[in-house]
């Protein structure tokens, strides 16, 4: 009995043992309960590491829990990859990866798609997911070809909408997350306060701390928000150094009060916004470690007690790159890498001997230098970090349509509104920029350090007439004098500093050589000048007198889009909006730059910038390649301009279906009937706005031949509606023909020129001296048509230019150039193309089997004005799309443009009007939709009945939307070889093409009303 006793005794000792201890374990969860919340609460969204956010973390802790000790210190490990070298070092990674379980790759020079191939290679490959990497301060393109390259950080400083870095730092996290990238080692939040910085200077935000810190937050969080991880860089600070860490050691003597004020101002505000990682710098800097030759990266008094506890910083640490000199000239590979890790850093990158590096963390945590919980820590942040940026969710990349991809017009828009708001107006005397009054102006563009045409002067020829010269590097002093003698009577000199060296190394003049700067002073003080260094803005303080000239523009780089703005700037498509981020010299200083205003003149752009998706204009190249496979034209060009922006501008096909001469955007085209209302009615129009022309008197007023003729009485509003009885057209050259042998009469034609035959017909054809009156003559014999109505009528436009002569006292031709082109900078438009262009640049029309018998090349198309000396009011004009946009946009304006009015105030809104509708649908002179809606109309169906333009028998078609305010030109030769080709018409290529313009904008549209709910039920 006792036996039991003592056993029931035992048992209900332990029940009662077992009550204590459910009753403690509910206690603890009770305490444990608001502890946890607290945990929760202590993670402030605004503040903290966003990957440090409470998240269920059975994924980290699986990860974890799977990883040996080794595999632990590996995760830590980032090894260094290259997309450009050789199979042997691809398969030597994947080795690094498989042997050692390292935690990530640093990629750098390659290319996306072999980048991509590799990436998916190694995460399969991989045990835990790779963290990627990459330095991409101006965007992918600073290690990758076939990407995106956004402006320096230096001209990003210059910028006072910073929302636009935000949108960079969104579009590069796109480009980053699309090609399996996780980390961007950027930005840059270093002041540069050192000019000399030798490794830092145009990576830099600029030198003021507050500048570079509300730029550096708009980067990051542009990224961060769009879930790439930023890495401020290079703590804690390396603007002000002489020595690049690439190839030695820095040694900063700044005292703390000067590192706490000004290098560490950026890093500590940069983390009170989230900073996710920053990188320390290699620098030694005694007043924070006086170790002898000891980098800051390998500092625990650095690392460890200034970022980690006295500044709190709870992101990721990552050294910088470990085989840079920095530290690698002190230290071997894997020494190097446990110094960095007892130094407080979380991620060693660039480990160079991976199994060395880690038999030494096993030896200081063996000699208890570190413990084994430190090591488990900054694992389990990075495995956070891996898990925020997704990959818990792992998949590979697609590379189809990577490069596509990854080169999206949104990009390119940010990209170029970056460069507009940044470039730097620093001097405009007089304010001569915009450039203006073009008509007074002899433009020379210069450009210095190249002797081959550039994108700027290229540019500048958009907006006038512009003589190219050059001055390279290796010029002489007799070139410099012939040079001289050449722009000597210019009154105006566009310079571009062009190959200037991106830093200030070696004797630091940046590449600029005496003669280029003895040439440049010369010509600023003998001259008005304007200087656009497209370059180191640091550059320009070793140019002499740079700040005497007239215009000065900053750029900060050089490539294609800043040599386009910066000629947008000098004539007035874009306005002047940067600022000076940096000390220059005494003439430049910091928060210098001058504003100018924009869209004077038309602007060159994207259709983002209206609104407009580029995607949605691609049909338009459908189209017209269609049109040219159907062989409807053997080429075109089609511009599109929208609100007073160019935003599709292309050429297409060649010049023949011989395929020898592409089309480019600088050809001329004879404009065949649209020579109608950029010639005749331009005229007409300046003159009604003087009071010097009235529509409503008649062609016996104004043309003293057409008294005591049936036209005499003619009234100009019916003539230029067409509707005056004038017959169509008349063969004029047929009357030339002896029709018994078929071959010219008598003082008619002569194969070659001479003072008999002075006017060129066609290459190899030549009119005699009189024969123009023949052409009048017969216009005034013919009789009118019996009925009255609308006909259209070249005849009436045929006799214009000597209305016009007989009103102004001028030329027909000059009055147009000095009163309406070269105001306008349309310096293509002009009659007899093959007198000012050569044939390389013309394009041919048909071969004429009939009158000339040969193919036209040079000379005009139709019949009747090549027999008025090519001069002709209703066809004969040739120029290009861009030239004959100026002309269609001051119509679109009203008779504006460039801030200069060419016809008077509502001159062009009242000839644009339909005079007789709805009988005649024509305004006066200008062609209407004559069936608004229509499938098959002279115009797109979504064209207002308010629209207006005309069209070209060659292929023309020039348009203007004023409700949308919208210029369309397409130009071809699709009577190439023959007129019997009606397939352009036919396939309705020319008003399809604009209809695709009016679909875009109905999709923009539809998705703009889409997306207002979306935002409006966020509240």
């Amino acid at each position: 009995m006792k036996k039991y006793r003592n056993l029931s005794l035992l048992l209900i000792l332990l029940l009662l043992i077992g009550s204590f201890q459910v009753q403690a374990q509910k206690r603890n969860k009770k305490k444990a309960a608001p502890a946890k919340k607290a945990a929760v609460a202590a993670f402030n969204p605004k503040t903290d590491p966003p990957f440090l956010a409470p998240v269920a973390s059975k994924w980290v802790d699986s990860v974890f829990n799977s990883l040996t000790p080794e595999e632990r210190i590996a995760q830590l490990i980032m090894i260094p990859v290259y997309s450009n070298k050789n199979q042997v070092h691809i398969d030597s990674i994947s080795r690094l990866i498989t042997n050692y379980k390292v935690g990530g790759l640093i990629f750098f020079q390659g290319g996306p798609v072999r980048q991509a191939h590799m990436t998916n290679r190694y995460q399969r490959e991989s045990k835990v997911p790779l963290m990627i990497t990459i330095d991409a301060e101006w965007g992918l393109a600073m290690r990758l070809d076939s990407t995106t390259k956004f402006p320096y950080q230096m001209a990003l400083g210059g910028i006072e909408d910073e929302s636009l870095i935000y949108d960079m730092g969104a579009e590069i996290a796109r480009q980053a997350k699309r090609l399996g990238i996780h980390v961007n080692f950027a930005p840059v939040i270093d002041i540069n306060n050192n000019a000399n910085n030798p490794v830092i200077g145009f990576r830099s935000f600029g030198e003021d701390k507050y500048n570079v810190t509300s730029k550096s937050i708009a980067y990051m969080k542009g990224m961060q928000d769009n879930r790439i991880l930023a890495n401020a860089k290079h703590f804690p600070g390396h603007g002000d150094t002489n020595v690049d860490s690439h190839y030695g050691l820095p040694v900063l003597h700044f005292s703390k009060l000067r590192l706490d004020s000004t290098e560490l101002y950026p890093f500590r505000q940069l983390m009170k916004n989230g900073l996710g990682s920053l990188m320390v710098a290699h620098m030694n800097i005694p007043v924070l470690d006086n170790t002898p030759n000891l980098a800051s990266t390998l500092s625990k008094s650095i690392v460890n007690d200034l970022l980690k506890d006295e500044m709190k910083f709870k992101g990721l640490v990552f050294t910088d790159a470990l085989n840079m000199q920095g530290v690698a000239k002190f230290y071997k590979p894997g020494i190097v890498d446990v110094k960095a890790l007892l130094a407080g850093n979380d991620v060693l990158l660039n480990t160079m001997d991976v199994k060395t590096t880690i038999e030494e963390v096993k030896k200081a945590i063996a000699n208890k230098e570190i413990t084994q919980a430190e090591i488990d820590e900054r694992v389990r942040r990075v495995l956070a970090a891996k898990q925020w940026v997704g990959l818990d969710k792992w998949e590979p990349i697609e590379t189809e349509h990577l490069i596509e991809d990854l080169n999206s017009p949104r990009a390119d828009y940010i990209n170029r509104q970056l460069t507009e708001a940044s470039i730097t107006l620093l001097r405009n005397k007089g304010n001569l920029l915009p450039l203006k009054a073009l008509d007074t102006l002899k433009i020379a563009a210069l450009s210095l350090g190249t002797s081959r045409e550039t994108e700027f002067q290229r540019s500048l020829s958009r907006y006038a007439k512009v003589d190219t010269f050059f001055l390279p590097p290796t010029a002489s002093i007799a070139d410099l004098q012939q040079l001289k003698d050449q722009l000597k009577d210019y009154n105006v000199v566009l310079v571009g500093v062009h190959r200037l060296q991106l830093k200030a190394s070696g004797n630091g003049t940046f590449g600029i050589t005496a003669e280029m700067n003895l040439f440049l002073k010369d010509l600023i003080r003998s001259k008005p000048t304007v200087v656009s260094v497209f370059g180191n803005v640091y550059s320009l303080t070793r140019f002499e007198d740079i700040e005497k000239a007239h215009g000065v523009l900053a750029t900060y780089q050089e490539n294609e889009l800043t040599q386009d703005v910066a000629a947008q700037i000098i004539f007035g498509g874009v306005g002047a909006k940067g600022k000076l981020p940096v000390n220059v010299s005494s003439a430049f200083r910091m928060g210098d730059g001058l504003k100018t205003e924009g869209g004077l003149r038309l602007a060159y752009s994207v259709p983002e910038s209206v609104g407009l998706n580029s995607k949605d204009l691609a049909g338009i190249d459908s189209l017209v390649h269609a049109a040219i496979a159907a062989r409807a034209t053997p080429g075109a060009q089609v511009l599109v301009a929208k609100d007073g922006k160019v935003i599709y501008q292309k050429s297409f096909g060649y010049h023949t279906y011989e395929n020898e001469t592409p089309v480019q955007n600088t050809d001329l085209y004879d404009l065949a009937s649209v020579t109608k209302i950029t010639t005749s009615l331009a005229a007409y129009m300046k003159l009604n706005g003087e009071g010097r022309f009235d529509v409503d008197r008649t062609l016996g007023e104004y043309l003293p031949w057409a008294k005591g003729t049936n036209k005499e009485n003619l009234k100009f509003r019916d003539i230029l509606t067409h509707q005056a009885r004038l017959k169509s057209w008349i063969p004029f050259w047929r009357d030339m023909v002896n029709e018994k042998n078929g071959k010219f009469k008598r003082n008619t034609f002569s194969p070659d020129s001479s003072a008999k035959f002075p006017y060129k017909v066609s290459q190899n054809l030549y009119m005699h001296k009189d024969l123009k009156n023949c052409v009048y003559d017969a216009i005034f014999k013919s009789p009118l048509n019996e009925k009255p109505g609308y006909v259209y009528s070249d005849l009436s436009f045929i006799l214009a230019p000597k209305v016009v002569e007989n009103i102004t006292g001028q030329e027909f031709e000059t009055y147009l150039k000095e009163n309406i082109y070269k105001p306008l900078g349309a310096h293509t438009l002009t009659f007899n193309a093959y007198q000012h262009y050569p044939l390389s640049r013309i394009v041919p029309t048909e071969y004429d089997s009939l009158f000339r018998k040969e193919l036209l090349h040079g000379t005009v198309h139709d019949e009747g004005a090549s027999m008025l000396g090519g001069v002709s009011g209703h066809a004969g004009l040739f120029g290009n799309a861009n030239d004959l946009a100026k002309v269609m946009q001051m119509y679109l304006q009203d008779g504006e443009y460039a801030g200069r009015r060419i016809i008077a105030d509502g001159v062009v809104e009242t000839f644009s009007k339909c005079q007789f509708c709805p009988e005649n649908y024509r305004a006066l002179g200008f062609d209407r939709p004559s069936k608004p809606g229509s499938q098959n109309g002279n115009a797109a169906p979504s064209a207002p009945a308010e629209s207006f333009g005309h069209t070209g028998f060659t292929g023309i078609y020039s348009w203007v939307d004023p409700v949308n305010d919208i210029v369309y030109l397409f130009l071809s030769n699709r009577v190439n070889p023959t007129r019997e080709n009606p397939t352009l018409s036919r396939m309705n290529t020319r008003t399809n093409v604009m209809q695709v313009v009016y679909d875009a904008m109905e999709k923009a549209k539809a998705e703009k009303a889409q997306a207002a709910p979306a935002i409006g039920s966020g509240r």
